[in-house]
């Protein structure tokens, strides 16, 4: 496994980013993991996460992209600490922009914070993570519909490697056939078992074979169908 994905889940378990346990999702899935990038809250936190996903950006699509668009609510720091980290690293200013969960009609009026997009932006979609694809079913046509945007593609932190709504596929792969713009993540579940299980990490065995399988139980149910 490549070095950074170690680091980046390290990274996750020192935030207590990622858990391990019985949570209840958005979807309504009983999950043993749960991945939470609320819990990034400090200027050094959020300045490594931005640099991990500019760095995945810059591996997976490149830099010849216009805007950086992070749903509401967690999208929106995602948003500014990675278009920061990419002027940072690559020396490239690219515009940030989210949305608001309901309209303004004053002052800075509209559905969008930051840059407003215009026809022919080509905008890259930054989440933390995607169960299920409903988060995209909600936010692409809030995004269509301000301007007609080229969409390069969705980045997330964790790809859970489940199942999408509507097929066996996994929710990453469903978007993409959907929508038609491809996907990618930092890492995937698959990395993580891989690495946490049966390793101690700072004291702590995260994935024990207990865990493993609850995991296993729950991908039976769940995981996506290659």
């Amino acid at each position: 496994m490549e070095q950074y994905k170690q680091e980046f889940i390290e990274f996750m378990l020192d935030g207590n980013v990622l858990k391990f346990g019985d949570f209840t999702l958005k979807s309504g899935r009983k999950s043993p993991f749960f991945m939470n990038a609320g819990s990034y809250v400090t200027g050094t936190q959020l300045r490594r996460l931005g640099q991990y996903y500019a760095k995945a950006i810059h591996d997976h699509y490149g830099l010849e992209f216009d805007v950086l668009f992070g749903p509401a609510y967690k999208g929106i720091p995602l948003g500014v600490a990675t278009v920061m980290a990419i002027s940072e690293l690559y020396g490239k200013d690219v515009k940030y922009c989210s949305n608001r969960k309901e309209s303004k009609d004053h002052g800075d009026a509209g559905i969008l914070l930051g840059s407003p997009v215009q026809d022919g932006d080509r905008v890259i979609i930054i989440e933390d993570v995607t169960t299920s694809g409903k988060s995209i079913e909600e936010t692409y046509p809030i995004l269509k519909a301000q301007a007609d945007v080229e969409i390069v593609g969705l980045i997330v932190s964790l790809n859970r490697m489940e199942k999408g709504q509507k097929s066996d596929r996994s929710a990453l792969e469903e978007i993409q056939e959907t929508y038609g713009f491809p996907t990618a993540a930092i890492v995937s579940m698959e990395d993580v078992v891989s690495y946490l299980y049966r390793r101690d990490y700072r004291g702590t065995v995260y994935i024990d074979d207990r865990i493993k399988e609850s995991i296993d139980a729950y991908y039976a149910v769940y995981g996506a169908k290659r």
